[in-house]
C-alpha cells in the first residue's frame, strides 16, 4: 500500500502545533498502526528529522497508552486500541490524519504525546476500599453474587486511555469514572465508602476540567473494551442518593 500520513507536531506544551504530511510506500496490511508510526520513525531519523513522539507500551490492547485520534476517531476506524489497528483497514492511497486527544484536561506534551494524569488524580480521590490489613482472607471467605462479580469485572476492564473523553463533544469523563467507581461499588468490599467514593471522583473530574455529561453515547462507541452506558446511569444514581444524605 501507498499511504500518506497526515500528523500532529508540536514541539512543547507552549509551542503552536501544525498537520504535517509524510508519504509512505510498500505498507503491509498486515502491520499495526504503530509499526506503521515505527517505520515512518525509521526513515526521519535516517533522513536526520526529529521522529514522531507516541505513547506505546504492551502493544497488546491492555495498557491503553496508545492513544490517537485517527481520521477524526478515537483509536481509528475499529472499536478496538490504536495498537490492535492494522493498515488492512484502510486503502491503498489513503490519507489518514494523526492527532492527539483534543482536551482541555489532557495539554499536549510533545506531537500525539498528551498528559492524562488527570485520570490518575480521579482515582486517587476514591478508586480503593479501606481494608484491614494482615493475613490473607480464605477463598471465597465473602460471598460475591454473580450479577455483581460479573458488573464489577466489566467494568474492570477500562484501561483508562481516554478515549471516551476524546470521543465526546464535551471533553466528559464520566464513563471513565463510572467504570471506576462501579467495579468498586458493585462488590462487597466497596460497600462501606460507597457514597465518598462517588461524591469524591465525581467532584475531582469536574475540578480537572472536564466537560459535562449529556449522555450522547459518543463515549460508549468508542470504548476500545465495551464499558457500558449502564455504567453512567449508575454513577448518576449513586450520586444523586450520596448528594441527598449530605
Amino acid at each position: 500500500m501507498k499511504i500518506t500520513v497526515r500528523i500532529w507536531r508540536q514541539a512543547g506544551p507552549q509551542e503552536q502545533g501544525a498537520l504535517v504530511a509524510y508519504d509512505l510506500d510498500e505498507v503491509s496490511p498486515d502491520m499495526s498502526f504503530l509499526e506503521m508510526l515505527d517505520v515512518l520513525n525509521e526513515r526521519l531519523i535516517l533522513g536526520g528529522q526529529e521522529p514522531v513522539a507516541f505513547d506505546h507500551d504492551c502493544r497488546e490492547g491492555i495498557c491503553g497508552a496508545c492513544s490517537t485520534v485517527i481520521n477524526g476517531r478515537p483509536h481509528g476506524p475499529e472499536q478496538t486500541t490504536t495498537c490492535q489497528l492494522h493498515m488492512r483497514s484502510f486503502s491503498d492511497g489513503d490519507v489518514i490524519d494523526v492527532e492527539p486527544w483534543r482536551s482541555r484536561a489532557f495539554p499536549v506534551i510533545k506531537d500525539l504525546v498528551v498528559d492524562r494524569a488527570a485520570l490518575d488524580r480521579i482515582v486517587q480521590a476514591g478508586g480503593y476500599i479501606t481494608a484491614p490489613t494482615g493475613t490473607a482472607p480464605d477463598a471465597h471467605a465473602t460471598p460475591v453474587p454473580k450479577p455483581a462479580a460479573d458488573t464489577a469485572f466489566e467494568n474492570a476492564t477500562c484501561i483508562g486511555c481516554g478515549a471516551c473523553v476524546a470521543a465526546c463533544p464535551n471533553g466528559s469523563a464520566m464513563l471513565f469514572t463510572s467504570a471506576k467507581a462501579a467495579h468498586l461499588n458493585a462488590l462487597p468490599q466497596g460497600q462501606p465508602e460507597r457514597e465518598s467514593r462517588v461524591l469524591n471522583m465525581v467532584a475531582a473530574m469536574d475540578a480537572e476540567g472536564f466537560g459535562g455529561c449529556t449522555n450522547t453515547g459518543e463515549c460508549v462507541g468508542s470504548c476500545p473494551k465495551g464499558i457500558p452506558f449502564q455504567s453512567i446511569v449508575d454513577l448518576n444514581r449513586d450520586f444523586l442518593r450520596a448528594a441527598r444524605r449530605r
